[in-house]
């Protein structure tokens, strides 16, 4: 059974992994991490012990921007199991018209399969790849009518008849040999090659209430009775590569097998991130929106463990990791249904960004956001340079719109970074500055105004 990629990974390796990326959050990073540990400890259990150990779904409450989301996206990519976010916004009670909740474990299945298939697809990468060569070679150098077609083992009416035959086949092989060596070398990815190339059927999309899963039902009975659509197209060798690689790919992969582990994968190892669940708790009688209480109790059964059909077979949820999160102004977790509250064992509140984690975010992670602009303008022969003082300069700029408006969060790093590098960007194409460095006067000459003006900082910044 496919598992997890780094599965011996340890609480801590995997909160020092996290660290590259995301500035503290210590809390959230390590209630995660044990969270995806004891996954992996239900997984060495014995049998009848394993079904018994339920997972322990955390709330992560924080506002916006200080990292909720970037962990749990983060932490699936480390664990490299099946992971989807999803808004509880869009979701509606059942008799309404929008998405019932059973949606989310419908696309955490497709996110597994997508898994699975690429592990499969490495497994017979080799084989596909010598397949793609042979038949790149039969587009590019075409058998012989009359050796093609030659009846094996038959002798040829006439002895002259079967020597024209051998020097075919031995023309032939000589100039497929020749054809092989410069279709390795790279020689002919630019030749032309005519391949026929089977379209796949267009979705059909149909909207109602409480059709979603026949909509799939249905899309795929249209598949299934509908005739192949075949179109033959004209490609380079390096395009038609790439179509005949997929094409073999799909010929020695087994559908049915990838989609068995998906849904074991999807049950034993996957995480629902569930985002903006403070906004399905109904305000205090207004009636703004009459279902979100009721998308509290559709999603009630999901938490606690169901089964969920889909149209690759049915999908248990009773150990589903789910991770929600909220910024929980207006509302406190305690107004969530009791029963909802109860899934959601493990609490974590994270901290709002002072000044020093923005010189961190802005310094730190592998993908700062200083480091991302100065690649993107080296593009432009512009080598961009931050001095200490100029970030933090950008970070006090940042905590102190944050404090004095909507705080957003790490958010507001890239609306001040827009602002300050908005005339570079312009101007890079048309001249080439070389070195430009971004210092402490240069962002306060650019940002102190805006900053310093409440009213256009709510609107600017």
């Amino acid at each position: 059974m496919f598992g997890f990629k780094r599965k011996s990974q340890t609480p801590r390796e995997l909160v020092e992994q996290l660290d590259r990326y995301i500035i503290g959050q210590a809390r959230a990073k390590r209630a995660v991490s044990i969270a995806i540990r004891n996954r992996w400890r239900r997984q060495q259990l014995p049998d009848d012990l394993k079904g018994e150990v339920a997972p322990k779904n955390i709330l992560m409450i924080g506002s916006t921007g200080v990292g909720k989301t970037e962990i749990a996206r983060r932490l699936a990519k480390l664990t490299d199991a099946p992971f989807i976010k999803v808004e509880a916004t869009k979701y509606t009670e059942v008799g309404y018209y929008g998405r019932d909740v059973e949606s989310m474990v419908r696309e955490l299945v497709e996110n597994s399969i997508s898994l699975i298939r690429a592990t499969e697809k490495q497994r017979v990468e080799t084989l596909a790849r010598d397949r793609t060569d042979d038949k790149l070679l039969d587009l590019l150098a075409p058998r012989p009518k009359a050796y093609e077609f030659q009846p094996a083992g038959q002798d040829a009416t006439s002895s002259t008849e079967a020597v024209a035959v051998e020097l075919d086949s031995d023309s032939y092989e000589r100039t497929r040999a020749k054809m092989k060596d410069m279709l390795v070398a790279g020689e002919l990815e630019e030749r032309q090659v005519e391949l026929t190339i089977e379209q796949k059927p267009q979705p059909v999309m149909m909207g109602g209430i409480g059709i979603e899963q026949m909509d799939m039902d249905f899309q795929g009975m249209l598949e299934k009775i509908m005739p192949k659509n075949s179109v033959t197209r004209s490609l380079s060798v390096a395009e038609a590569r790439k179509v005949i690689f997929d094409q073999q790919c799909d010929s020695l992969l087994d559908q049915d097998k990838i989609n068995e582990m998906a849904i074991i994968q999807a049950e034993d190892m996957g995480i629902i991130f569930l985002d903006e669940l403070d906004k399905v708790i109904a305000s205090d009688g207004k009636g703004t929106d009459v279902s979100r209480q009721g998308v509290q109790r559709d999603l009630l059964p999901i938490v606690e463990g169901t089964t969920v059909q889909t149209k690759y077979g049915y999908v248990k949820t009773d150990h589903i990791l789910f991770v929600a999160a909220g910024a929980f102004h207006k509302h406190q977790p305690s107004d969530l249904m009791p029963e909802l509250q109860g899934r959601f064992p493990i609490r974590v509140e994270l901290d709002d960004l002072t000044k020093k984690d923005f010189v961190q975010i802005l310094t730190e992670p592998k993908n700062s956001l200083t480091r991302q602009y100065a690649a993107l303008l080296k593009t432009e022969g512009v080598e961009l340079e931050f001095t200490q003082d100029a970030v933090e300069s950008l970070a006090e700029y940042a905590f102190q719109v944050n404090q004095t408006t909507q705080n957003i969060g790490a958010r507001r790093l890239y609306t001040i970074l827009e602002q300050l590098l908005e005339d570079l960007s312009f101007e890079a194409p048309d001249r080439k500055m070389g070195k430009v460095e971004i210092n402490g006067q240069y962002v306060s000459d650019r940002l102190a105004a805006i900053a310093d003006d409440e009213d256009l900082s709510r609107f600017i910044l």
